[in-house]
């Protein structure tokens, strides 16, 4: 048996994505809690707007932070942006693997909108640079001087992008390319404005120049944008073990509420953070989160399940036809070595033991099989359905 390089190669990416992730995230958080504590400094020192004292791993840390930049630059200065681009670099590796070279069975669904590969391809890409000159020309018009003003009609792009998508897209790729262009937005933040800026504040203190406190401004702004979004960003990173939420009628609705509730707890902590704890944003949060689930339960599609309970052998010739090809243990699908997440339907003990999960798969949220490449009925989507809630019986 030779190596699957494709799923080694896969595995590879997201092991990268997540770490690089975690690094860019943390420092993102890091540095908000450190903004939001430091205290001006006693005794006042020139140039310097505040201090904090720390202590951690046994050690105590002092840190100064200058109203604009200190009047010379150390020999050694630390930058943080690796982090940023790496996550990036791997998610568009991984969106590349999965949903471009396996654009026929992760992108495209014929039933929405009956693309070549190609065409969903270019879609993608132009939904991932659109919606980055979208925030762009946001951040540099008048709203951008407004956070509040802004994040609302942030938010209403991002709505707008949610719904074409999921119009255009199989539900997973349309959600994907969300998060694709969420990451992208921030990855450009600190690409194209903050390093620059940065860079260009450093230039100016080395040649005896008074630094542009406009150009740290600028880039405090995109960093504070960048932190609101990195929750919303996590969600839809794993939203992927979802079916109840991505293959849902109004998907890209509850894709934005529950980016909003990730914005929210985010603002409690950035709250906590300067010392103002409101529990009522968290509470907020918690009941919007509920509702969001009652609402996606109230307008699920109702099951088709009525009609005689078929035979075990009509059930295994539908299975055969739509789904066997995949989810077996010598799979057949082009590009696919191993049965996803393990999951098997060789046998009635196969089906039986994940009757639940075909269920809710093919069923309800008909998010399996993917992008309806078999072309799946509703007759055959309630006949299954009829033996499951029958008990999954074997004649």
């Amino acid at each position: 048996m030779g190596l699957d390089w494709g799923n080694w190669a896969e595995l590879a990416v997201r092991w990268i994505h997540v770490i690089a992730g975690i690094a860019w995230i943390g420092s993102s958080f890091y540095f908000m809690w450190l903004d939001s504590h430091l205290r001006p400094p006693v005794p006042p020192r020139d140039g310097v707007s505040g201090e904090l004292w720390s202590v951690h791993s046994g050690g105590f840390y002092q840190q100064h932070k200058f109203a604009v930049a200190p009047a010379e630059m150390p020999e050694q200065l630390h930058w943080f942006k690796w982090e940023a681009y790496s996550t990036w670099v791997s998610g568009v590796v991984l969106l590349a693997l999965i949903f471009y070279l396996g654009a026929e069975t992760n992108l495209v669904d014929r039933a929405k909108l009956d693309l070549q590969p190609w065409q969903a391809i270019l879609i993608g890409l132009a939904a991932i640079v659109g919606g980055w000159l979208a925030y762009q020309g946001l951040c540099r018009s008048v709203l951008g001087k407004n956070l509040a003003v802004f994040a609302i009609v942030w938010l209403i792009v991002l709505a707008w992008i949610a719904f074409a998508l999921t119009q255009i897209f199989a539900d997973l790729g349309a959600f994907m390319h969300m998060g694709a262009i969420i990451g992208t937005v921030m990855a450009a933040n600190v690409f194209f404005i903050i390093i620059p800026n940065q860079k260009k504040m450093v230039a100016q203190v080395r040649a005896g120049e008074t630094p542009d406190a406009e150009l740290g401004k600028q880039s405090k702004q995109r960093s504070v944008h960048n932190n609101y979004m990195t929750l919303p960003v996590l969600f839809i990173m794993i939203s992927n073990h979802y079916p109840m939420i991505f293959g849902a009628p109004l998907n890209w609705l509850w894709l934005i509420a529950l980016g909003v509730i990730g914005a929210a707890v985010r603002h409690f902590f950035n709250l906590k953070n300067a010392g103002l704890v409101r529990p009522g944003v968290l509470v907020m949060a918690a009941i919007a989160f509920v509702a969001v689930a009652l609402l996606n339960e109230h307008v699920r599609r109702p099951a088709a399940v009525s009609g005689p309970v078929p035979t075990y052998q009509e059930i295994r010739r539908l299975v055969d036809r739509h789904c066997i090809m995949c989810h077996a243990r010598a799979p057949s699908h082009r590009g696919i070595a191993v049965a996803p997440g393990g999951v098997t339907f060789d046998t009635e003990d196969d089906l039986r033991r994940h009757a639940h999960a075909i269920y809710d798969r093919a069923v309800t949220t008909h998010s399996m099989p993917l992008g309806n490449e078999t072309g799946m009925t509703e007759a055959e989507r309630a006949r299954l359905g009829a033996w499951i809630k029958a008990g999954a019986k074997e004649d």
